[in-house]
């Protein structure tokens, strides 16, 4: 499962995070970077799911 989630994370972070954190505020931050440009959401998914 956490392979799938590391995948998600790359390919569609807001997918990444809402999987393993659900759909709130973390989600919603995570969906916000990733519109303002994909490597912010990016940084901020992997962050969130890996170095916390």
């Amino acid at each position: 499962m956490a392979i799938l989630i590391l995948i998600a994370t790359i390919v569609l972070p807001p997918v990444g995070v809402a999987a393993k954190h659900g759909l709130g505020g973390t989600a919603l931050l995570n969906l916000v970077l990733t519109l303002l440009g994909f490597i912010p959401g990016l940084i901020h998914g992997l962050y969130v799911n890996y170095a916390r």
